[in-house]
């Protein structure tokens, strides 16, 4: 677009971003301890529905998508009416969910597994809608990057709100303050840019993105770097409190810094972006991070400022993978010839692989630290290994199989005869 994308444009559509991030956090990290400890309800049985939730919230985003896509082929107008109607039900799901009408175990949990599954489908839909509506402004490399930079941006500053607000003003106020900015969102971005659709020729189905083979490569390099970035997000509390053994006053300094450079870096990125395009700028947000996890590695008890380094520079390396994967895919939607018509179903597999790969790290770093025979608050030689080993080495190793993947399925073929 020769007009560019300006600041006004960028945070009238970005502004969405903040509520739909700000919600994540007390999903993924104040519900369960809330259950637990205002209500009694026991780990186990609460683990399960929230697993099933969260199943259930990754195998809809593809059909979510299908969805919208037919609604953008109708009228942008029609999209805007389902995300007005996606923030109601989001901020009363988040309501329900913190605020139930009973203490009954039994209650609770079903009462929870279907505040949750209202939750995450309102969620869902809100975000592969915003997603949809950004990669469909097109433009170049540079342009597009500066579209998910905007929204990933005021993600961030919803993910710092929420980590602060909970503790500070509690629950209530903090469920006003995710409706009113969910309004506030809405609202912003039913004054941005609208893109341009076509017709929905029966093309953009919800197979088709699989149809692509760049969709393919692309995807299976997001999924291995997210896996590798969601392991040490899992386990960063078990090597502060183990590894470092750092006063737990620290903990919000260590996330917080994590965060901030996470958001100053992205118009650095975009900087480097306009000279190397994305590709090649996200292969050096990956090599900072190995650079950064290695470094970790050889810390120890009483480390606490050189981990707060370390914190701040992996932050810096997350702004690529925030601001630039997402702007390599609606360039291969372009390229593609779906532009307009097919954003929903690819953003639809995107988000089911952004949610799968927090199950997954999970499910891998868990089991292993557990068989290599650590245990939370336990300090032998043979524990802090392990722990050090899950978190700083298998995140790189990741990182080298993702970095390597960029290059020679990506980046190498585009620069070859």
């Amino acid at each position: 677009m020769k007009d560019g994308f300006t600041a006004a444009q960028g945070w009238r559509y970005g502004l969405l971003g903040l509520p739909l991030a700000f919600v994540a956090l007390p999903l993924y990290v104040l519900l369960p301890n809330h259950y637990a400890r205002a209500y009694g309800v026991p780990l186990a049985a609460l683990g399960t529905v929230l697993l099933g939730a969260r199943l259930f919230d990754a195998f809809i985003d593809p059909l979510i998508g299908r969805w919208t896509d037919r609604l953008f082929a109708r009228s942008t107008r029609a999209v805007l009416m389902l995300g007005a109607g996606a923030c109601v039900l989001l901020a009363a799901g988040f309501a329900l969910l913190f605020f139930p009408p009973t203490r009954s175990t039994a209650w609770l949990l079903a009462w929870a597994g279907g505040a949750l599954a209202l939750t995450y489908a309102a969620y869902s839909v809100l975000s592969v809608a915003h997603q949809s509506w950004g990669a469909m402004l097109g433009g170049d490399e540079t342009q597009r990057s500066r579209i998910v930079a905007w929204r990933e941006g005021l993600g961030l500053a919803g993910v710092l709100l929420a980590s602060v607000l909970p503790a500070a003003v509690g629950l209530g106020w903090t469920t006003a303050v995710l409706a009113t900015a969910l309004a506030a969102g809405w609202l912003a971005w039913s004054l941005s840019r609208h893109p341009q659709t076509r017709p929905d020729t029966g093309r953009s189905e919800l197979w088709h993105p699989w149809s692509q083979p760049r969709f393919r490569r692309l995807l299976a390099v997001f999924m291995l770097n997210g896996i590798a970035s969601a392991v040490p997000a899992t386990l960063v509390l078990f090597f502060v409190q183990d590894r470092l053994q750092a006063p737990p006053a620290l903990e919000p300094a260590f996330l917080g810094s994590y965060f901030a450079c996470a958001a100053l870096s992205i118009p650095l990125w975009l900087r480097l972006v306009a000279r190397i395009g994305l590709a090649r700028s996200w292969l050096v947000g990956m090599g900072l991070a190995m650079a950064v996890f290695v470094w970790a590695a050889v810390l120890g008890p009483g480390d606490t400022a050189a981990f707060l380094a370390v914190c701040a520079l992996s932050g810096v390396a997350l702004g690529t993978d925030l601001a630039l994967p997402g702007a390599l895919l609606a360039g291969l939607i372009a390229d593609a010839g779906d532009r307009g018509r097919g954003e929903g179903a690819y953003f639809g597999w995107w988000n089911f692989a952004t949610k799968l790969n927090l199950a997954l790290a999970a499910g891998l770093a868990l089991p292993l630290l557990g068989a290599a025979g650590y245990t939370p608050g336990v300090r032998d030689t043979a524990s802090l290994q392990a722990l050090t080993i899950a978190y700083c080495l298998l995140p790189c190793a990741l990182k080298l199989l993702a970095a390597g993947m960029l290059y020679f399925t990506l980046i190498r073929p585009r620069g070859s005869p």
